[in-house]
C-alpha cells in the first residue's frame, strides 16, 4: 500500500548544505520516492517537482507533501526525461536538481516487487508497471548475454556459472521465484569465495535489476541533459550506492567542469573553452557514523555535486 511508501532520506543535511534550496528556487527530484528529500526543499522554502516511475511513491509521497499545496508537483515519469517532462510543464530549468539512485528501501522490503532474495516474489524488478520483467528478461537471454549482465552490471567474479545454473533453470521449466533463484546463484559460487558481509547472490540480484530497469542507461541521459536542464548558478547532485553508478556520474562531472578540449598531449591550449560547471564537491561525500548508525542504508551513499557557471 502507498502509506507505506516512507523511508529516511539518506544524506539529508549534506544534501541542503550543497544545493541549497531556498524561496524562489526550482527544484528536482528525479527520484522522489516517500518524499524525504522533496520535504528537506519544500521546508527550506522552494518549489519541488518530484519525478518516480513507481506510481506507488507518487502516491505516497503526494499524500504526505500534500500540505505544501501549489509548492510541490508530482509526476509520473523516468528521470532520463526530466528535460521533456519540466518543458510540459512550462519549466525552463531548475536551481537544483538530484537523484537518489537505485532500489528504495520500501521497494526491497516488498516481496511481491520481486527485488529481494530473503522472500519468495515474482520474477520482477520494475520500478514501474511497464517494461520488461525478469521473468521476461531472463527468457530471451541467452548464456553469453547473461554473462555479460552480470560482470557488467554485478562485476560478478563468477559470472559465468552463476549465468549457467540460471540458464539451465529456465530451461528446465523449473518453477521460480526470487527465493530460489537466490539458492540456484549461491549454489553456483563456490562456499569458500562467499563474501562475508552480504548475501551470495547480492552482486547478480543488482546486476538483473539494473539490467531490467535500465538504469545506466537512465542514468547517462539524466547526466547528459545537466546543461540544459539546470539554470546558472544551479546545482545538480547525484547519490550513488555502488560502484558503477558513481563512476559515471565522476567521470561525467568531470567532464562538464573540464574547460579545455584540445586534443592530449598539446602543450598549449588552443580551444579558448571556458567550463560550463565547476565541482562543487572534490570527492564522493559519504555518511557520517551516527547516520550510519541510525540507517544502515547509508552506509555506501556518495554524493557528489556540480554547479552550473553558466
Amino acid at each position: 500500500m502507498s502509506e507505506g511508501f516512507v523511508h529516511e532520506p539518506v544524506l539529508a543535511r549534506e544534501v541542503v548544505e550543497l544545493l541549497g534550496p531556498a524561496p524562489g528556487r526550482i527544484f528536482l527530484d528525479g527520484t522522489l520516492g516517500g518524499g524525504g528529500h522533496s520535504a528537506l526543499f519544500l521546508d527550506a522554502g522552494a518549489r519541488v517537482i518530484g519525478m518516480d516511475r513507481d506510481p506507488r511513491a507518487i502516491a505516497a509521497a503526494s499524500a504526505r507533501l500534500a500540505r505544501y499545496g501549489e509548492a510541490f508537483r508530482a509526476v509520473r515519469g523516468d528521470f532520463r526525461d526530466a528535460r521533456a517532462a519540466l518543458t510540459a510543464l512550462g519549466i525552463d530549468g531548475v536551481d537544483g536538481a538530484l537523484v537518489d539512485l537505485g532500489v528504495s528501501s520500501p521497494q526491497l522490503d516488498d516481496p511481491a516487487r520481486g527485488f529481494s532474495f530473503r522472500e519468495g516474489g515474482p520474477l520482477d524488478m520494475r520500478m514501474g508497471p511497464e517494461g520488461e520483467t525478469l521473468r521476461e528478461l531472463l527468457g530471451r537471454l541467452d548464456e553469453p548475454g547473461l554473462v555479460r549482465i552480470l560482470r557488467e552490471y554485478g562485476e560478478e567474479p563468477f559470472a559465468r556459472p552463476v549465468a549457467r545454473a540460471i540458464r539451465r533453470a529456465v530451461d528446465a521449466g523449473e518453477p521460480l521465484d526470487t527465493a530460489r533463484l537466490a539458492e540456484i546463484v549461491a549454489g553456483a559460487i563456490p562456499r569458500r569465495a562467499w563474501p562475508e558481509r552480504i548475501h551470495p547472490a547480492t552482486r547478480t540480484f543488482q546486476a538483473l535489476r539494473i539490467a531490467v530497469n535500465d538504469e545506466l542507461g537512465a542514468l547517462a541521459a539524466w547526466l547528459g541533459s545537466l546543461p540544459s536542464l539546470v539554470r546558472s548558478g544551479g546545482r545538480a547532485g547525484a547519490i550513488s550506492f555502488h560502484s558503477l553508478e558513481d563512476r559515471a556520474v565522476k567521470q561525467k562531472f568531470r567532464a562538464l567542469a573540464q574547460a579545455c578540449v584540445c586534443p592530449p598531449g598539446m602543450p598549449v591550449c588552443g580551444c579558448g573553452a571556458a567550463a560550463t560547471f565547476r565541482a562543487v564537491t572534490r570527492k564522493a561525500v559519504v555518511a557520517s557514523d551516527a547516520e550510519v548508525a541510525r540507517n544502515p542504508r547509508a552506509r555506501s551513499a556518495r554524493l557528489r555535486v556540480v554547479e552550473k557557471l553558466r
